[in-house]
């Protein structure tokens, strides 16, 4: 399967079923590779680990994952290395492939019981700490001794698939977890190391092959992609109108600068033309603010409605500084419109309609996109969201995933849940994520009016051509990838600028 796929817990046990089953691996093979993948990936992180002897402490649970812990034990022995495992629990009521590699294990050193393992731990001087307590299949919190246990190690620490305590599927912290600074994880991430709190727990995140077969998953999540250059570029002799027109709509005067931002980012991202509606108040201030933009005046319900009459617009975006007034009487007559482009709902768009969520989810059609961030989201979707909100007390515990899926099916309509991890989920529930960690991380996009720009964006590639989900996968995919290129000191003004030498990267 394509590796921006991400397995839940559930599917990646089917896959491995499914080989075991077949005949093409045995489970103490699987075993045996992730173990070798570990202190591979270790090795690569910190070169300096190669050289023996050192020392490691390698915690292992009660479960296969705990199996994968004595390999790693075993591999690090034979390479000269003083290693000390410790077993939470009984070694007979071992997984049958895990009690085998214990047994391994036992001929070059000893067991401990767990408990031993935090006086080890705190003496803090073993070169690594290998955690291979509770791997994906974590259904309840870590409390008490547990959760004392998976206390931040004063050394560096691996994790074997994910971090103990932390849940696979959703990112959350079920009562404590470890916090590692290296994941090793086998065949495919797992929605857990990207969403909540998954990133600041996983450390770095390392994804190594154990020989699954690559193939179809049904409702396997993905990662946003980088688009392609073919879908970008700009054809030879084209005309302005054959990469799309998009109208934004700003707010009265002294509101305009959002929708400014979003119609900047539109036209930097393609869109052959772009036009900001502007009311008659500040029509004088966007004309002194603007060049390559087209302005237009247009004061309500009516106007709009002529606008539309165009059918060479192709893409909407209402919402950034529209002011809620205005967005109630804007919103109906777009999504009502007879010529029905892509519309692009954003900031006031969403919350003119907290009151009466449902009046906004009877106009929305499948050419619609929300682009709620968290306080947005809870303003239309409060059940959902309290649910979201609500604390982790088993596993799998409810997702973004879960949440935006939910949500995209309420609305009947693409919905992208902005954050750190974005997520992107179309009624039928197919979902993807983008997520600005690890080599991906931007932290510089916490400024105001970045959440503008991502709406433009998302119109701008609305505008050309790509449908409500490829095009919010495109612009969350190139969002992130302008402030990592712009770096420290980036203001919402510079994403659209920087557009230019991001597409040139991409061969554009």
């Amino acid at each position: 399967m394509p590796m921006n796929n991400l397995l839940t817990a559930a599917q990646m046990r089917a896959a491995e079923t499914a080989a075991i089953e077949s005949g093409a691996v045995t489970g103490l093979e699987l075993m045996e590779r992730a173990g070798r993948g570990v202190v591979e990936a270790a090795f690569a992180h910190w070169p300096d680990l190669s050289r023996a002897p050192q020392r490691a402490l390698v915690l292992c649970g009660p479960g296969n994952n705990g199996g994968d812990g004595f390999v790693v034990a075993r591999l690090l022995k034979e390479w000269g290395w003083d290693v000390q495992a410790f077993l939470l629990g009984d070694p007979e009521r071992l997984p049958p492939d895990a009690r085998a590699n214990q047994r391994r294990w036992s001929a070059l050193g000893t067991t401990r019981p767990i408990d031993d393992a935090r006086a080890a731990a705190a003496a803090g001087d073993a070169a690594l700490v290998v955690d291979a307590l509770f791997g994906t299949g974590l259904t309840r919190p870590l409390e008490g001794v547990l959760a004392d246990l998976v206390a931040r190690p004063a050394s560096r620490c691996v994790a074997v698939d994910i971090p103990s305590g932390l849940c696979a599927d959703s990112g959350r912290v079920l009562g404590a977890a470890m916090r590692a600074d290296l994941t090793v994880t086998f065949h495919s991430a797992k929605p857990g190391h990207y969403l909540a709190d998954g990133p600041g727990h996983c450390g770095a995140l390392a994804v190594a092959d154990i020989g699954l077969r690559d193939g179809d998953v049904p409702g396997a999540i993905s990662l946003c992609p980088a688009p392609g250059a073919a879908r970008l570029a700009k054809g030879a002799g084209a005309h302005k109108y054959g990469h799309g027109h998009a109208l934004v709509l700003t707010g009265g005067a002294g509101r305009t600068g959002a929708a400014r931002l979003a119609a900047r980012a539109a036209l930097r991202v393609g869109a052959g033309l772009v036009t900001l509606g502007v009311p008659g108040s500040a029509q004088m201030e966007v004309a002194a603010q603007i060049t390559a933009l087209m302005l237009t005046r247009l004061d309500g319900a009516e106007g709009l409605a002529a606008a539309l009459e165009d059918r060479r617009l192709t893409a909407l975006c209402l919402g950034p500084g529209l002011g809620i007034e205005r967005a109630r009487a804007l919103v109906p007559v777009a999504l009502r419109a007879a010529h029905a482009p892509g519309v692009v709902l954003d900031a006031d768009a969403l919350t003119a309609f907290e009151d009466a969520p449902e009046t906004l989810f009877e106009m929305l059609h499948a050419g619609c996109i929300l682009t709620p961030h968290a306080g947005e989201f809870a303003r239309l979707f409060p059940d959902i969201a309290e649910t979201l909100n609500a604390p982790a007390t088993k596993g799998p515990a409810y997702s973004r995933v879960d949440a935006t899926r939910a949500a995209a099916e309420c609305a009947g309509c693409v919905v992208l849940l902005k954050g750190p991890d974005t997520v992107i989920a179309v009624p039928d529930g197919s979902c993807s994520i983008h997520a600005a960690h690890y080599d991906r991380a931007a932290p510089w996009l916490a400024t105001a009016g970045s959440g503008d720009v991502l709406a433009g964006l998302v119109t701008g590639m609305m505008a050309r051509g790509l449908g409500p989900a490829q095009a919010a996968e495109a612009a969350a995919w190139l969002h992130v990838e302008a402030a990592r290129r712009f770096g420290p000191g980036l203001i919402a003004e510079d994403l659209p600028e920087t557009m230019p030498q991001v597409l040139r990267a991409l061969g554009v």
